[in-house]
């Protein structure tokens, strides 16, 4: 009787092992607008694909999109977006015309990330807006930009492929994140938040006072290219976990 219990307790330990365990807790999924290399290629820095991954999201990247079905479509299969880095935008969308040969646009992407920033916005869905994904956002929510800074400001700060200070402001998101007044930043933008959309909150300026972060409830800019600085600073991954956790 007693070898029969042993045998008994065995076969449900080993089934106890064998059986289903606790699956991980899944990653969201994170949609990632890309931009374009000649006409027939869609192409993305794998430095942002490395920053959600590393912390915590699947990214899943969006091809350029012409069709306003196929940009909600896209946009529902996701728990959120991060809109990307690349050329200037059209000022036609904005009201303007364009101010010099400085103004270099692609207007197939254009059109593809404004269906998409439409349907985030429409979705409700957290939305991580990087350099010209944060200047998406505030034309998106009805604002303009600067189109070349050195010449409609006369800026003595260089944001061309340089870094610089940033000053945070106390009730931002960005100082939550690292306590700090100010950050050091890349900068690789000649175009910049002018006329604030509606209901946009400031969260960081650079020394000449160029917006280089702002939220709202559903958003989060920045101008410079953070998934570029956690390359080096791990510290930066605090950034790009508090979106991840957004999601979850």
């Amino acid at each position: 009787m007693r070898n029969r219990l042993i045998l008994l307790v065995l076969l449900l330990c080993a089934a106890a092992a064998c059986g289903p365990r606790s699956a991980a807790p899944q990653r969201p999924l994170v949609g990632v607008s890309c931009g374009r290399s000649g006409t027939s290629y869609n192409s993305l820095s794998q430095a942002y694909i490395d920053a959600i991954t590393r912390a915590g999201g699947l990214p899943v990247i969006f091809p350029t999109v012409s069709d306003e079905a196929v940009a909600a479509d896209l946009i529902s299969r996701v728990a959120g977006v991060v809109f990307t880095g690349g050329p200037d935008f059209d000022p036609a969308i904005y009201g303007e015309t364009i101010l010099n040969e400085t103004v270099q646009i692609d207007s197939v992407r254009d059109c593809s990330d404004l269906l998409l920033a439409r349907a985030a916005v429409a979705s409700g869905k957290p939305i991580l807006a990087i350099c010209r994904g944060e200047q998406l956002m505030n034309i998106t929510l009805g604002g303009s930009l600067y189109q070349d800074l050195p010449t409609q400001i006369g800026t003595e700060v260089s944001h061309g492929g340089t870094r610089h200070p940033i000053t945070l402001t106390p009730d931002g998101t960005l100082y939550k994140i690292f306590g700090k007044d100010t950050l050091n930043v890349n900068s690789f933008h000649h175009q910049a938040v002018k006329a604030q959309a509606p209901g946009i909150r400031i969260m960081a300026n650079a020394p000449d006072g160029v917006v280089e972060g702002y939220e709202t409830d559903q958003v989060l800019a920045v101008q410079f290219h953070p998934e570029q600085l956690v390359q080096k600073d791990s510290n930066w991954l605090a950034f790009f976990r508090y979106f991840i956790g957004r999601l979850q």
